[in-house]
């Protein structure tokens, strides 16, 4: 049985406002954090700091869509996806996918966050499974945001890749 709106508790515009002067803080910590340790120096689209999550997190996502023996070039071609993806997106929208990439690359954050203390080259397959399940069920909106971030951005990555098109029945584009 589905509740009813009057039933569901609501959110006062104090507790609004307690929650997004919380959250702006936060993200303002880490991303002065964030540029204190050198993460967002870069030119490039994705930067070194990046990488062993992306590598772990598109590991995990594609698992079971490429077969063990290919799943490295799999994740090396969405990496390069992802990249050139990002060179394209405007400067706030890049910016904000660099908070996100830096909440979850900075120790300080990843470890309560994620679940996953060590480093991301450490983490099992299962421990990053548990942290995507974590994000797509929580009960924090921001969680649930993040998540589908990754989980577009990994996922229209991998497809715009001619080597995904096969796994999923896909000819390719027509020849003109």
């Amino acid at each position: 049985m589905n509740p009813s709106l009057t039933d569901m508790p609501t959110l006062s515009r104090r507790g609004l406002l307690h929650l997004s002067l919380g959250a702006g803080a936060f993200l303002a910590t880490v991303g002065f954090g964030a540029t204190l340790s050198g993460c967002s120096a870069s030119l490039a689209a994705l930067r070194e700091s990046d990488l062993p999550f992306l590598r772990a997190v598109i590991a995990a996502m594609l698992d079971g869509a490429v077969s063990a023996q290919s799943l490295d070039a799999a994740t090396q071609a969405t990496l390069q996806s992802l990249d050139r993806g990002l060179a394209h997106l405007s400067p706030s929208m890049l910016k904000l996918t660099r908070q996100l990439f830096d909440v979850l690359t900075l120790g300080l954050t990843r470890g309560p966050l994620t679940g996953i203390w060590g480093t991301w080259e450490n983490a099992s397959a299962e421990d990053i499974q548990a942290f995507l399940a974590r994000w797509e069920n929580s009960s924090l909106s921001l969680l649930r945001q993040g998540h589908g971030s990754l989980l577009q951005m990994v996922m229209m990555a991998w497809y715009s890749c001619p080597e995904s098109w096969a796994h999923c029945g896909y000819p390719g584009p027509p020849v003109v």
